[in-house]
């Protein structure tokens, strides 16, 4: 069995890539990386040291991205540069412009881990992975806002519809403006595979109604924890079905879980996630999901 490959959101996660934050992230200059009034870089490396052991005790491999001083601080959001499949890795194109360098990363990891790379996004195109959700094996739904672009994903079906994967775009609001960070799964984060927590008012009408045509259960996330966490809330990583992990401080959405069957672990996120706008899927780029 292949040792990388990942075409569900929330079967049992197997393997990821991450980065340690550290220099490169007590160097950046909040006003430049856009960071907000909760940020500080030792806080939240301590912060990333809790959550990366939530990771480790799930039994998750992780693999690790060295942070060299390359001045990347966003680098620590490992989900967006690029997106392993069960046919290889897709070097993506970041639409944050200060981020263009990190997909050539990801590329020298996985050359370094024996993972092909299937090819890269190029020119015009536009595509962070926080804008991917497998809504099936088969089928990939992208949301088109600041971040990705309709080239990005033109480019990215051309290299994955070959291989049997429907990639399809939609339009994402304006919400906070050019410069923040709405990512599709800022609004839509799945706990299995056919139930998701979810911000129906940023969700296009046209996903919606797909998700539902396809049997998914629709679970809103209270709005005003949302609006306080600046959407990170909603940004639950799933290790396994109905087994998920969120920053703390948000008792209405973990109370809302648990009522679903829902396990749920926290970690402090307020200085590294809040602060940074990258929640636990955005710090884990998902090399292995595989069905028990």
């Amino acid at each position: 069995m292949a040792n990388y490959g990942c075409q569900h959101m929330a079967v049992p996660l197997n393997r990821v890539m991450m980065r340690r934050p550290g220099e490169s992230l007590r160097r950046a200059d909040p006003a430049v990386w856009h960071y907000n009034h909760h940020f500080n870089a030792d806080r939240a490396i301590a912060q990333y040291g809790t959550f990366t052991a939530l990771i480790a005790a799930s039994g998750v491999r992780i693999d690790w991205i060295a942070d060299a001083g390359d001045g990347l601080a966003d680098a620590m959001f490992t989900r967006d540069a690029s997106l392993v499949t069960r046919a290889g890795a897709v070097l993506l194109r970041m639409g944050k412009a200060l981020r263009q360098s990190e997909p050539a990363l990801h590329g020298e990891a996985y050359r370094a881990l024996g993972i092909p790379v299937l090819g890269a996004l190029t020119g015009e195109a536009l595509l962070e992975a926080g804008d991917v959700v497998w809504l099936a094996e088969d089928t990939l739904v992208v949301g088109m806002g600041f971040r990705s672009n309709r080239e990005g994903v033109r480019q990215l079906g051309a290299l994955l519809e070959p291989r049997g994967i429907r990639v399809l775009g939609f339009d994402l609001p304006v919400w906070g403006g050019e410069d923040a960070c709405l990512h599709l799964m800022s609004v839509i984060s799945p706990l299995s595979e056919t139930r998701y927590l979810v911000h129906p008012p940023l969700i296009p009408a046209a996903l919606w109604m797909l998700m539902k045509s396809r049997g998914i259960a629709l679970i809103e996330a209270p709005a005003d924890e949302f609006a306080a966490s600046l959407g990170l809330s909603l940004n639950v990583l799933p290790v396994a079905p109905d087994d998920c992990i969120m920053i703390d401080g948000f008792p209405k959405t973990r109370t809302l879980m648990q009522g679903h069957g829902v396990t749920v672990r926290t970690f402090p996120g307020d200085a590294l996630c809040m602060a940074c706008e990258g929640g636990p899927t955005c710090l884990t780029n998902p090399i292995l999901r595989v069905s028990a």
